[in-house]
């Protein structure tokens, strides 16, 4: 039997669950073990909150925590990232997604290879060249790992480089929130300033007529902004909700220099947190750049922890 010293460990707990011709019936219930009472356990499921009677409970044992996402997790995130970062322009190629969006970002002009391209994996590649030659952009994939390893193998194979490395990171909202300040100082809007453009410009460099639909084609989308008292701007970020209604999606978060060391970055996500958790998203997940060691340290700080990595492959 379990006891108060395993909670917070992943456990599964065999329930009784009445007779079927006369013969006892079980269902097992798998998760994190986060409550115990003289006369209950709950058990945090994918599904939700699961309490059982202990009177009920014909066997639990703690087990082993699992060593990753399964690959149907890694899928359904990558793909409500894509739905939170939309290229004007998104041609399938069977279940892939060939974007292009003026070049306006990498993760905007590149073809996300998640599920069957339809055609055996040589002539997708050879479609995904095509797609991007045909719009003057270099041929551009970004590789979910390990889901699309094959693919990886493949563009490998062809003298493909790697042009970056993306950490895919999550934290439950509820931990964010509490982590984070109120944001009360950032206005959200769901258009996103002049002066906030200007701020992504001076970053990235003149925006395309593409970059206005991505940052802003998204149902569920808000501009966090914090300006001085002579107006200027200060600080940014941008949240999505995608995946059907799960996931905040955090990208853009930025503090201009004469103002950083303040906590504004962590005072703008809490404000998307905040704004997200009441349109009902449970989860929120970033991309950061492996070498990006600064960012990487503040969302640590905040609870988020790696869920997958995926490497953007570049024909030259």
């Amino acid at each position: 039997m379990l006891a108060k010293n395993d909670l917070g460990s992943r456990v599964v707990v065999r329930r009784f669950v009445g007779f079927q011709d006369e013969r006892p019936q079980f269902t097992d219930v798998l998760g994190e073990l986060t409550g115990l009472s003289d006369t209950e356990l709950s058990v945090t499921t994918s599904q939700g909150v699961v309490v059982v009677p202990l009177a009920q409970v014909h066997r639990a044992k703690v087990v082993p925590a699992r060593r990753g996402p399964t690959a149907r997790e890694v899928a359904a995130l990558e793909l409500a990232a894509a739905e939170a970062w939309p290229a004007p322009v998104r041609e399938p190629l069977g279940d892939w997604w060939l974007r292009a969006a003026d070049g306006y970002t990498g993760r905007a002009n590149s073809a996300l290879p998640v599920g069957d391209p339809g055609l055996p994996l040589p002539r997708a590649v050879d479609a995904v060249v095509d797609f991007y030659r045909e719009r003057g952009l270099p041929p551009q994939v970004d590789v979910p790992l390990p889901l699309a390893s094959a693919v990886e193998r493949e563009l490998l194979a062809r003298g493909w480089h790697v042009e970056c490395t993306v950490q895919v990171q999550t934290c439950p909202l509820d931990e964010l929130i509490a982590a984070t300040p109120d944001g009360a100082q950032f206005a959200l809007a769901d258009t996103p300033s002049e002066q906030l453009l200007a701020m992504i410009a001076g970053s990235l460099g003149p925006l395309p007529d593409a970059a206005r639909h991505v940052l802003t084609a998204v149902p569920g989308v808000v501009f966090a902004q914090h300006f001085d008292e002579a107006g200027a701007l200060l600080a940014r970020a941008r949240g999505t909700v995608t995946g059907a209604g799960r996931w905040l999606g955090v990208f853009g978060v930025e503090t201009s220099p004469a103002a950083r060391r303040r906590g504004l970055a962590a005072a703008s996500m809490g404000a998307l947190a905040r704004w997200a958790a009441a349109q009902g998203a449970t989860d929120a997940f970033l991309q950061v750049n492996s070498p990006n060691t600064g960012a990487l340290a503040l969302y640590a700080g905040l609870g988020f922890t790696s869920h997958h990595v995926y490497t953007r492959y570049q024909l030259r």
